[in-house]
C-alpha cells in the first residue's frame, strides 16, 4: 500500500469538466513528476463538489484547502506555493460574497455548512472509477449487512420505517412501492433504476451517477434482494456520456469482485446489472414510457392499473426508483431507518438534492434536510441574487412544477407544502427569478418544452397544451384579448384531469401557478399590452431620456440598425419604427439614460 503526504482532488464532473478540468489535472500530473513529487503527492478525478458556478474546482488534504477557476497556467504556482512551501494561494480560494475574506477549507464555505449530504456524501470525495475508494468509504457493506443478516422482509420493513419518499417527483412511500413489488406474483422480477432526468436546469441524478456509481448498483442490489428479482436495468440518457462512461466501469469492477453477477459473497443471491440508453425523449422519464423503451418500443405511456410493480417490464413485476432515491439506501441499511427519519420533517424525511440555477450568485448542486426554507436556500446557501435585483419567484419541480412568488419564501420545502403552494418537489430543479423576469414569458417558456416533448398519444396533451401555448404566444406579443385568462384555466383543469400521463397532467402547473401569484402581469399583457418586467419584446419600447443624456454618441455606435441619433454633446432620440430592441444601446450607455417602457 501507498501512502502520500498530500492528496490533490481534481473535480471531473461535467461542469468542471466543460470549464477545463481535465488539462488541469493533466497539468497537476506533469508538474509534480516534473518536480519529483510522484511518491508524496497523489492526484486524483473526482465527481461533482456542488459549486459548478466556480468551476475548475480543487481540493488539496490533508487541509482540505479548496480553490476555485483554477486554471492549468495557475497549477506551477500551487505546487510551487502550497505542496512545496506550505503556503496556502490566497487569490484562488472562494470568497464569500457576504465578507472580504477568503475561505480555505470546504467546511468553511457558507454554501456547504448548511448542507447534509446522504445521497451525496461521496461525491467530490472519491475517485468514482475505483471501486476500492467506494469499499474503503463503507461501500458494499449495506448489501453485505441484508444478504448476511436481514430476511427480504426486514429490509422492506427498514426502508418503510425510515419513511423516504420517492425522490424523482411524485413522492411515493418507497417501502410502499418495494412491498407491492415483493407481495406480486410470479418467480420472475425486476429493478429498474430510472436516471433519464429531463428536467431543464435539473442534473442531481447525472452527478451521483458520475461521483459515485457503486452507490447506485448497491442499492438496486439490495432492492433486488427485498423483492425477488435476478435482474437490474439502469436507463440513462444517452447525452450522458460520463455517466454512461462511468456506469459501466463500475458494472465491470463490481463483477469482478463478485459484488454483482452469480451467488453474489457466497451467498446464492444471483443479480446482476445491465445498461439501457435512452435517446433523450422527455415523456420516458414517465414509468411505463421508461418500460416501453427497454423493451425497443416507442416510449409512450399506457394507462394505469396494472402499475409496473405488477406488470411492468415485459409483463412482470417491476420495482421503479430514481438515482436519487436508490442512493439513499445503503446509508439507511448501514444506519439505521431511526437515523434517517431523524432528519427532515414529520412527512418529508431525510435530505433532498437541488440543482440551483437562474438569477442566483451560487449555481450549483445542494442537498439540505428536508424543512429547510426556500430563504434560506436562496440566500444563505445559494448566496442571493445578483448585481443587488429583487427576488421575484422561484420555480420548483421542473416543467412540472409551479412558480413561488417572494411572499413564501419562509415556507419549509417540503412536499405537501410545495404541493399546496402550487408546485411540487419534481426530481429537484429549482430555477430563480428576479425583478427582471416575465411570469407570462417563464409560463410560456416551461410549456412551450413540455408541449415540444408531448409523445401525443393523447389529446389532452398534444392539442390541449399546443392552444395554451398559442394564448400564451398571443398574450406575450401583445395580442391578448378579453377572455384569455378564463380560457387558460379552463383549459389547464381539463388537461389535469385527463390527460394520460404526469406528462401532460402537470404540464399546465407552471400557467396555473403564475396565474395565482402574478395574474396582475397577465392583466397588464392584455388590458395595457404592457409587459411589467420589460422582458417581452413586442410590448417595450426603448427611450432615451433627455436630462440623462450627455451626447457621447456610444449608443448610436453600438445599434445594429442606425435607429440613434443626435449631434455630439446634445441629448440624442430613438426612432422606434427603426429599433429591433436588441438592448445593445443600453448595455452600452455609462448613463443610465436609455429605458425600457
Amino acid at each position: 500500500m501507498e501512502f502520500y503526504r498530500a492528496h490533490v482532488l481534481v473535480c471531473r464532473g461535467t461542469g468542471c469538466t466543460a470549464s477545463g478540468s481535465e488539462s488541469v489535472m493533466e497539468a497537476f500530473e506533469k508538474e509534480i513528476e516534473k518536480r519529483g513529487l510522484s511518491k508524496e503527492v497523489k492526484v486524483l478525478l473526482t465527481g461533482c463538489l456542488g459549486l459548478c458556478e466556480l468551476g475548475p474546482n480543487i481540493i488539496i488534504y490533508p487541509e482540505g484547502t479548496y480553490y476555485c477557476k483554477v486554471k492549468a497556467e495557475d497549477v506551477p504556482e500551487i505546487v510551487e506555493e502550497h505542496l512545496v512551501k506550505g503556503r496556502i494561494v490566497e487569490r484562488l480560494l472562494y470568497k464569500e460574497r457576504t465578507a472580504e475574506e477568503r475561505m480555505r477549507a470546504l467546511t468553511d464555505i457558507n454554501f456547504y455548512k448548511r448542507q447534509k449530504r446522504i445521497a451525496l456524501r461521496n461525491c467530490g470525495l472519491i475517485n468514482p472509477e475505483v471501486i476500492e475508494e467506494y469499499i474503503a468509504n463503507d461501500g458494499y457493506m449495506a448489501l453485505a449487512k441484508v444478504l448476511t443478516e436481514m430476511t427480504p422482509q426486514q429490509v422492506i420493513d427498514e426502508v418503510t420505517k425510515s419513511g423516504l419518499r420517492g425522490r424523482g417527483g411524485g413522492g411515493f412511500p418507497t417501502g410502499k412501492k418495494w412491498q407491492f413489488a415483493k407481495d406480486a406474483p410470479g418467480d420472475v422480477k425486476y429493478v429498474v433504476c430510472n436516471g433519464d432526468e429531463g428536467d431543464p436546469g435539473a442534473f442531481m441524478d447525472r452527478s451521483i451517477l458520475e461521483g459515485d456509481p457503486h452507490t447506485v448498483l448497491e442499492a438496486m442490489a439490495i432492492a433486488g434482494y427485498a423483492i425477488g428479482a435476478r435482474e437490474g436495468y439502469i436507463y440513462v440518457r444517452a447525452e450522458y456520456p460520463l455517466a454512461v462512461k462511468r456506469l459501466e466501469i463500475a458494472i465491470e469492477q463490481a463483477r469482478e469482485r463478485g459484488l454483482l453477477g452469480k451467488n453474489i459473497l457466497g451467498t446464492g443471491f444471483d443479480f446482476d446489472i445491465f445498461l439501457r440508453l435512452g435517446s433523450g425523449a422527455f415523456v420516458c422519464g414517465e414509468e411505463t414510457a421508461l418500460l416501453a423503451s427497454i423493451e425497443g418500443r416507442r416510449g409512450e405511456p399506457r394507462p394505469r392499473p396494472p402499475f409496473p410493480a405488477i406488470e411492468g417490464l415485459w409483463g412482470k413485476p417491476t420495482l421503479i426508483n430514481n438515482v436519487e432515491t436508490f442512493a439513499n439506501i445503503p446509508p439507511i441499511i448501514l444506519n439505521g431507518a431511526e437515523w434517517f427519519a431523524s432528519i427532515g420533517t414529520e412527512r418529508s424525511k431525510g435530505t433532498k438534492v437541488f440543482a440551483i440555477g437562474g438569477k442566483i450568485n451560487n449555481t450549483g448542486l445542494v442537498e439540505i434536510p428536508m424543512g429547510m426554507t426556500l430563504r434560506e436556500v436562496i440566500y444563505d446557501i445559494g448566496g442571493g441574487i445578483p448585481n443587488g435585483k429583487k427576488f421575484k419567484a422561484v420555480q420548483t419541480g421542473g416543467p412540472s412544477g409551479g412558480c413561488i412568488p417572494a411572499e413564501l419564501l419562509d415556507m419549509p420545502i417540503e412536499y405537501d407544502t410545495l404541493t399546496q403552494a402550487g408546485s411540487m418537489m419534481g426530481s429537484g430543479g429549482m430555477i430563480v427569478m428576479d425583478e427582471d423576469t416575465c411570469m407570462v414569458d417563464i409560463a410560456k417558456f416551461f410549456l412551450t418544452f413540455t408541449q415540444d416533448e408531448s409523445c401525443g398519444k393523447c389529446p389532452p396533451c398534444r392539442i390541449g397544451t399546443k392552444r395554451m401555448l398559442e394564448i400564451l404566444e398571443r398574450i406575450t406579443n401583445g395580442e391578448g384579448r378579453e377572455g384569455d385568462i378564463e380560457l387558460l384555466e379552463t383549459l389547464a383543469k381539463n388537461i389535469k384531469a385527463s390527460a394520460l400521463c404526469g406528462l401532460g397532467q402537470t404540464a399546465p402547473n407552471p400557467v396555473l401557478s403564475t396565474l395565482r401569484y402574478f395574474r396582475h402581469e397577465y392583466e397588464a399583457h392584455i388590458k395595457e399590452k404592457k409587459c411589467p418586467a420589460g422582458a417581452c419584446r413586442a410590448l417595450i419600447t426603448y427611450e432615451i431620456i433627455a436630462e440623462k443624456c450627455k451626447g457621447c454618441g456610444l449608443c448610436a455606435k453600438v445599434c445594429p440598425v442606425g435607429a440613434i441619433s443626435g449631434e455630439r454633446r446634445q441629448p440624442h432620440v430613438i426612432d422606434k419604427e427603426k429599433c429591433i430592441k436588441c438592448n445593445s444601446c443600453i448595455e452600452r450607455c455609462p448613463f443610465g439614460a436609455i429605458v425600457k417602457k
